[in-house]
């Protein structure tokens, strides 16, 4: 049974939440203080998180920011009524993976936490070895790392998808919509530039001249392609 984390200081709305996702078949839990999640993750360690950004102690932010000091692999849903574009790219930046404001459809919402948990069991049950190789970078599907003239190079969850899904085109070209929705899971109205900075950062740590990259080209007007 997958195991849900929801923090959320509103008890009502905690409630609810804990009432759907349990008819769901998860297995979840609620707290209503940001300094009590990471203990919690280390302890219970949840499949998903789904957090609120305005919570007692410690904001929702500085939470995400413990977490992903913490690990990389937990999907984290962000809940929140702060809806404003910075607080979005702020968001994403410190690596959530989707975003959802208040008030919300229970129905889209629970749909999102499925597409989630669903990605994180397909990355867990992969058996098998799967090489992606360009220049001297090597992904290794299976392990989620990546090795630049054999360093290793750490990414973002977000951004090791992203590479991922610019590989496995074989060169074809992938529009910021399609990323948006393979790798974030959104749908039209999430902004491109959320792609734009996972692909400066992907360049920053993989091109030999970030402001002239050879492999992460852009397509100009339409997205981007990797290059081999």
């Amino acid at each position: 049974m997958a195991r849900v984390l929801v923090v959320e200081d509103q008890r009502d709305l905690a409630a609810l939440l804990v009432h759907n996702l349990e008819l769901e078949g998860l297995d979840v839990r609620a707290v209503g203080d940001g300094r009590e999640v990471l203990d919690l993750v280390r302890a219970w360690v949840p499949d998903l998180l789904i957090l609120d950004l305005m919570l007692p102690g410690l904001d929702g932010f500085e939470v995400l920011r413990g977490v992903r000091g913490h690990t990389h692999d937990l999907p984290v849903l962000i809940l929140s009524a702060r809806g404003e574009e910075q607080d979005k790219i702020r968001g994403f930046r410190l690596d959530a993976d989707q975003y959802v404001t208040k008030p919300f459809s229970l129905v889209e919402l629970l749909e999102r936490v499925h597409a989630l948990l669903r990605r994180g069991a397909r990355g867990s049950s992969n058996g098998h070895s799967a090489l992606v190789s360009f220049g001297d970078i090597a992904i290794d599907e299976t392990s989620r790392t990546v090795r630049r003239g054999g360093t290793l190079v750490t990414l973002p969850p977000k951004a090791f998808d992203l590479l991922l899904a610019l590989a496995r085109r074989d060169g074809r070209v992938a529009s910021r919509m399609e990323l948006l929705r393979e790798v974030w899971g959104y749908g039209p109205l999430v902004l491109s530039r959320t792609v734009d900075s996972h692909v400066a950062e992907l360049r920053r740590k993989l091109e030999a001249d970030p402001a002239n990259p050879r492999h992460i080209i852009t397509v100009f007007k339409t997205g981007y392609r990797l290059d081999r």
